[in-house]
């Protein structure tokens, strides 16, 4: 009986208590009474097993049925989510992109009758591939690439959340098959526009707006931040986001360089022309009413701050976009308004980057100065100039021919 008593307790024992009491008297029958009580509870205890089995099966058959009912994911949903991983782990402005992909990708879908605000997510499948990269042969090849490489991680996240099941390997052998391969194109900007407007900049006062006052406080203080700020750009390689992060912390004065979280958040040592540091120096001397009057240590404030009614008297940073707008405006300022769009805050860090190539030759320093990751990127600035090409073709044909 022993026996018995300890194979069946441990299935008894995930059921209620009524199972309980009968083992109790099933013991005790079975003492008291003999082989009689024993069967009858025996088999009482083991209905009551079966309809308690029978319980736990209804209730699986229930889980399942209620996960059927619950609202299906949306492919827009699952899209949704995927921006949200890539933000966590890029750049805002890889974000930004990639947001822009799956907006090209929710077109595709609807053509194909799978709009993405309607059908579920367990409806896609990599046949959509295919017709996404036909769609995508109007954009520039660099901008296909990245669409394409936006849309293969978000079919890998499908997969990996285990939202659906997707061969992979097909998806990719469906973009190599079709996708074109950017070519490598040569930096266009004008060197000696950008030349114009650093010369310019040697007067601080030259950079006041014409029909504004000198007098006003706030146009001073735009003026001697602006010329800082586009001295730094040319001087230092800085892209915009990066400048527009920098606090006064993070320059180290006497060695004139700071160490700054850069593309692809890796660290990264920049370093200051004895230009750029003065001018930086010039604006926050102007700027120290106000930073002293901010309550904050100085090292925990903007290196460049917003001068406007918004702001009013707070140091508050200045955003990408505010650096952009101090380009255009500055630009239109000194070469007129159709300079406008020609020359933007990253025309700076291609001057800087031939600016080390021709005074050096060095391919590698202009590499590790500009913080390019690859060297085929730093290669496409080591072109020649027309005017140096102009002078190589007359020394070679119109000498010769003298």
């Amino acid at each position: 009986m022993s026996a018995i008593t300890s194979m069946l307790l441990p299935s008894i024992k995930v059921f209620d208590s009524g199972a309980y009491l009968v083992l109790a008297l099933w013991v005790i029958g079975a003492v008291a009474v003999g082989g009689l009580m024993f069967m009858i509870s025996f088999l009482v205890l083991i209905s009551i097993i079966i309809i308690n089995i029978d319980k736990s099966r209804k209730l699986r058959i229930m889980n399942r049925m209620a996960k059927k009912m619950e609202a299906p994911l949306m492919i827009t949903d699952v899209m949704s989510k995927y921006i949200d991983v890539v933000k966590l782990s890029r750049s805002e402005h890889t974000a930004r992109a990639y947001s822009n992909a799956l907006k090209v990708f929710k077109n595709v879908l609807v053509e194909k009758w799978l709009d993405p605000q309607t059908t579920p997510i367990e409806k896609l499948t990599e046949d959509v591939i295919a017709p996404f990269a036909m769609y995508l042969k109007v954009f520039a090849p660099s901008t296909e690439f990245l669409y394409l490489q936006a849309v293969k991680g978000f079919y890998e996240y499908v997969d990996s959340e285990r939202y659906l099941e997707i061969n992979i390997s097909r998806v990719r052998t469906l973009i190599r098959q079709r996708a074109r391969r950017p070519g490598i194109r040569l930096p266009q900007f004008p060197v000696e526009d950008i030349e114009k407007i650093l010369g310019h900049l040697t007067d601080p006062a030259g950079i006041v707006p014409f029909g504004k006052s000198v007098d006003d406080e706030n146009e001073r203080l735009r003026a001697v931040r602006d010329r800082a700020f586009l001295l730094m750009l040319a001087d230092t390689g800085l892209r915009v986001h990066e400048a527009c992060n920098l606090r006064r912390g993070d320059i180290d004065w006497n060695e004139g360089r700071a160490v700054i979280i850069g593309k692809g958040d890796k660290q990264a040592v920049v370093r200051f022309s004895t230009r750029s540091m003065r001018a930086i120096k010039d604006y926050l001397a102007m700027r120290s009413q106000l930073d002293g009057g901010s309550g904050k240590q100085l090292g925990t404030l903007p290196l460049f701050a917003r001068h406007d009614k918004g702001a009013g008297k707070k140091i508050k940073p200045i955003t990408p976009t505010t650096g952009r707008n101090i380009v255009a405006e500055r630009v239109k300022e000194i070469l007129g308004k159709d300079a406008v769009g020609k020359i933007t805050p990253h025309s700076f860090r291609h001057y800087f980057v031939t600016t080390i190539l021709r005074a050096s030759g060095n391919l590698k320093l202009a590499q590790e100065l500009a913080r390019h990751s690859n060297i085929q990127v730093t290669q496409r600035y080591a072109h020649l100039s027309d005017d140096e090409l102009d002078k190589g073709y007359y020394d070679i044909f119109e000498q010769k021919n003298k």
